[in-house]
């Protein structure tokens, strides 16, 4: 594995922020006490749910009850225990900020029916107060609509720093998001890479936050992950879901994955590469999900994927259950795409292959909630409670405190960036009690029309 060039040659920088340490407890010795603590807690779930696996088994099978149980309340209960260990034990080191200038990066901005963002994603990147060089290279793949005209009347009129260039390609024809981003990778002139979608609002400090995140973070690191989070959440309930969603959910598991040095996806929608990394690799693949096809490449090479929760980029969610649902199938074809291309993941000694194996649960967990919990749910508005019921309660308990425990840390991140967490109450319940029964059956068709064959398109526009 080859050095990074800019990390080198940046070595000299100053670091800002980060916690004064008392003590130090390795990033192992945290993985192994989380690992402890979920298995504990595994294992007490096992104990108080023993009523419930016969009560079941009574009406079933045993088999049947085993798998119900182990997919509804001890698989989750074990992911929960672990997410929420390693949150409390998560302290991020500071970050690198180079006194005089940050080494160069070209950002590319892949666009395709873009004309109700796309201008406002170019005045956020005009806008950036980066210290060094910025090349962003617009990549218009065949869009029908006026995401052409408006970028071309933004370039001429936005007003640009000195150390921010812009260009355009305007391709006529629509050959798919990894063909325009391996035609910019080949066009650009800077050793760091950048990926934004043509829909999102960059703050300010973001390409700052997370290019010091790449150079402070460990010299194995090929990529790090931006925070996206939702920009459009006051739209309708399905938004002000997303919202939560963005905002706990992924951002809680980006952070555990990334503590333990294997973000599992550095999205397209704002990430940071190391060019020499992705040419390894050969760039981004024709698929469905190529920004995790592609992390999971740079995985299996040994480099590490990072997560810089505080280089924030706010874009539009889907607005409406279609949209919603397209999304969500592509992300899971997206996952069973890396899972064929590099499976060797999951035989790989370092600490991030538990959130390989972690991904295989994904499958079963979908097919059981919505196969078996969900008719639960419906047996026990009748009165029956042998899948859904008091005992279910019992062994998930975790998830409140899940929620607290992320809430707090996402409102200093927040904080900390001069960003009020607005309220949103509504969108939480509507997140807790519903977003799943919408979600993970779409889920599982995503799995089925990937393993299938079906047709590979991006669907949602």
């Amino acid at each position: 594995m080859l050095l990074l060039p800019e990390r080198e040659q940046f070595s000299t920088a100053r670091l800002q922020g980060g916690h004064k340490k008392r003590y130090y407890l390795s990033v192992r010795a945290k993985f192994a006490f989380a690992l402890l603590l979920a298995i504990a807690w595994t294992a007490l779930s096992v104990w108080l749910s023993q009523r419930w696996v016969f009560e079941l088994a009574a009406v079933t099978n045993m088999a049947f009850a085993l798998i119900a149980i182990c997919f509804i309340a001890y698989v989750p209960g074990f992911m929960n225990a672990f997410l929420i260990s390693t949150l409390v034990l998560d302290r991020r080191p500071g970050m690198t900020i180079c006194e005089d200038a940050m080494p160069g990066v070209t950002v590319l901005v892949a666009a395709y029916n873009e004309e109700q963002g796309i201008k406002e994603t170019l005045t956020s990147l005009a806008r950036q107060d980066y210290r060094g060089n910025l090349e962003i290279i617009v990549l218009n793949d065949g869009s029908s609509d006026r995401t052409a005209q408006i970028v071309r009347t933004a370039l001429l009129t936005l007003p640009k720093p000195e150390n921010i260039t812009f260009r355009f390609h305007d391709y006529k024809e629509n050959r798919g998001k990894s063909a325009v981003l391996n035609d910019g990778l080949r066009a650009a002139t800077h050793d760091l890479v950048a990926t934004i979608d043509g829909d999102c609002w960059m703050r300010r400090n973001a390409m700052t936050s997370i290019v010091g995140r790449f150079l402070s973070d460990p010299p194995d690191t090929a990529a790090i992950a931006g925070a996206v989070m939702v920009r459009n959440s006051r739209t309708n309930l399905l938004t002000r879901a997303q919202e939560w969603d963005y905002f706990h959910g992924i951002a809680s598991v980006k952070r555990m994955q990334g503590m333990y040095h294997g973000t599992l996806v550095a999205q397209g929608a704002f990430s940071l590469y190391s060019r020499q990394a992705l040419e390894e690799v050969g760039g981004w693949p024709s698929s469905i999900g190529e920004d995790i096809v592609v992390s999971w490449a740079l995985l299996e090479r040994g480099y590490r994927i990072g997560y810089a929760d505080s280089a924030l980029a706010f874009t539009n969610v889907p607005e409406g259950l279609r949209q919603f649902a397209l999304q969500r199938k592509r992300w899971s074809r997206g996952l069973m795409e890396a899972f064929k291309a590099h499976w060797r993941l999951l035989f790989k000694a370092r600490m991030s292959t538990l959130f390989i194996w972690w991904n295989v649960c994904f499958l079963p967990l979908d097919l059981v909630y919505s196969f078996i919990f969900i008719p639960g749910l419906v047996l026990a508005l009748f009165g029956y409670f042998y899948i859904a019921g008091p005992l279910t309660l019992a062994v998930l308990p975790l998830a409140a405190l899940w929620n607290i425990v992320i809430f707090r840390i996402q409102r200093g991140v927040y904080q900390s960036e001069n960003l009020k967490v607005r309220k949103n109450p509504v969108g939480f319940l509507f997140y807790a009690l519903i977003y799943s029964l919408l979600m993970q059956p779409v889920c599982v068709w995503g799995y089925i029309v990937e393993i299938i064959g079906m047709k590979k398109k991006w669907d949602t526009k």
